[in-house]
């Protein structure tokens, strides 16, 4: 096995679960989360997310250390325009995490703890939208990986 087969995997690892795990929170625990009465549905996705997060922070720690590393390792001028594609749009992705993180994940929080439904709705809808770019952005970013530029 060599260092860069390593750092791929790494990579891959990374990427699978946050796009994974975006994938499933929009796709199967939101509209089944739809059934609760909002109390029960705000504090479920308080409580999922509170752990899902943590995972997401080692996940983008993982894809942003393994990709810059395999950028390194062939020369930023030598690496594939995909590649550089991926990476700017894997360091957007990152910032719309930071942006959910430090914002409307907060106000979710806070809201759930001051039993604010309302505040709480509207918080976890700006996570809802915010994780549906996200996943758009991983889609095409794994469009990138395993089609190149020929999309």
């Amino acid at each position: 096995m060599t260092l860069h087969h390593l750092m791929l995997f790494v990579h891959l690892a990374g990427v699978i679960v946050w796009v994974g795990g975006m994938s499933f929170a929009h796709f199967c625990l939101r509209p089944a989360s739809l059934a609760l009465p909002p109390p029960q549905r705000l504090a479920l996705w308080n409580g999922v997310l509170a752990r899902f997060f943590p995972i997401v922070w080692l996940a983008l720690a993982a894809i942003v250390g393994s990709g810059f590393a395999m950028l390194l390792a062939v020369g930023f001028a030598q690496a594939p325009l995909a590649w550089h594609a991926m990476a700017g749009v894997g360091l957007v992705m990152a910032a719309i995490f930071a942006s959910i993180w430090f914002g409307p994940w907060k106000a979710l929080q806070q809201a759930v703890a001051l039993e604010s439904w309302a505040q709480g709705a509207q918080a976890l809808n700006q996570i809802r939208q915010r994780v549906t770019t996200n996943l758009l952005l991983g889609a095409f970013v794994v469009a990138l990986a395993s089609l190149g530029l020929a999309i």
